[in-house]
């Protein structure tokens, strides 16, 4: 639990809390702990009035499946020879590297 003190004004009504920006100075590293453990926002206030504001980077996940997705929306723009080609590239990758004798060299 948190020792600092989490005010509430407008910017709790956006989704974030606020903090008086003494205590975000006292508590940072507190303050960034909590930011990543709950990806909660912080308005730091200075008398009252919204000065900063501390918060999660977003990060965005690329995926085989989002990279699928998007050639196959774009599909017309690679010819067949090309799409054959890579198929017979990722066969040929994704086969094991073992030796059939793993004693062979």
């Amino acid at each position: 639990m948190a020792r600092y003190q989490i005010r509430s004004r407008k910017a709790r009504s956006a989704g974030a809390n606020s903090i008086a920006a003494t205590e975000a100075a006292k508590t940072f590293g507190r303050l960034v702990n909590r930011v990543c453990e709950t990806r909660a926002t912080y308005v730091i206030e200075r008398g009252g009035t919204p000065v900063a504001q501390i918060g999660p980077i977003e990060t965005k996940d690329s995926t085989v499946g989002a990279l699928v997705d998007a050639l196959r929306s774009s599909r017309s723009a690679f010819d067949d020879e090309y799409v054959d080609r890579v198929k017979k590239g990722v066969k040929r990758l994704n086969q094991p590297r073992v030796p059939k004798n793993p004693w062979a060299r």
